[in-house]
């Protein structure tokens, strides 16, 4: 379920009767790219290692190494999940049986309203409750201005001596940061922020975009390295609240935060200074 929303992964994760188990499935759900976060790898992938052109044999090449970033994505989950269960949440592995429960017929209407009602509006009521704050944050940082810059030009400017140990720069971390309330937006806030406009905005082409981030001293590695943060960094603010709401503690909404986040700066600082040594970067 995680594939469609973490948010969601996270509330299916109740089947889990071990609570040790179902913790390490909630901590360990945001490895898996949620649909707020196919957009950005699809566009990295077409720009810079595939090409805009959309031919049949580069949209095989495009399926493929998105599938590989995915397969990757599902191996950091049982890798985190095994390490968690030798260290902070140790305990003797459950057994799992399936019981096939007495067949009935399907009531079409209650399952359309439980659905609507139990889980789409319940997600979509705590994403508005995020988003509305975090637009008005978003708006200050790039209209407010402090001396000949924005708010946001400050910030990045700040962030970026350590973006570049992580193979980004100041602006791709910023936009992460602020894209919090949703995945979807951060793509938009770095062409925002490249471009100096007061208001998330998106590109006609993605040969327009190529161009922006070119630009802007993006090369392969920073391509890379951004989609390895975008695929292990931390939850959104709607699978944030949801993990306090299953677990009831702040201790583990913050363990479901740092675990991805520590994860995915570790593998960017490894790659990027691994790419500089052997001087491909």
């Amino acid at each position: 379920m995680g594939f469609g929303c973490n948010a969601a992964g996270i509330v299916g994760a109740r089947i889990i009767d071990s609570p040790r188990e179902r913790l390490i499935a909630i901590i360990t759900n945001n490895f898996v790219p949620c649909n707020g976060r196919f957009p950005t790898l699809i566009a990295i992938i077409t720009m810079f290692f595939v090409g805009t052109a959309g031919t049949v044999g580069q949209s095989l090449l495009s399926t493929l190494l998105l599938t590989c970033v995915i397969v990757l994505g599902v191996v950091m989950t049982f890798f985190i999940s095994h390490l968690l269960s030798k260290t902070i949440l140790k305990g003797v592995p459950s057994s799992f049986t399936l019981e096939l429960p007495p067949y009935r017929r399907p009531q079409i209407g209650k399952v359309i309203v439980r659905s609507i009602f139990d889980r789409t509006l319940f997600v979509l009521g705590r994403a508005v409750a995020v988003a509305a704050p975090a637009g008005l944050v978003i708006w200050i940082m790039a209209n407010v201005m402090v001396g000949d810059a924005s708010l946001l030009s400050h910030c990045a400017g700040f962030l970026d001596p350590f973006a570049r140990l992580l193979g980004l720069d100041g602006v791709i971390l910023m936009a992460f940061i602020l894209g919090f309330p949703a995945n979807e937006i951060v793509i938009p806030i770095i062409i925002m922020a490249y471009m100096a406009t007061g208001s998330i905005l998106e590109l006609e082409s993605l040969s327009e975009l190529k161009a922006l981030l070119v630009n802007n001293g993006w090369t392969w590695l920073t391509a890379v390295c951004t989609m390895l943060f975008s695929l292990m960094h931390w939850p959104c603010s709607t699978t944030c609240i949801t993990i306090k709401k299953e677990t009831q503690s702040l201790k583990w909404t913050a363990v479901s935060f740092l675990v991805p986040t520590i994860t995915g700066m570790l593998i960017c600082f490894v790659f990027a200074g691994t790419m500089r040594l052997l001087g491909v970067a």
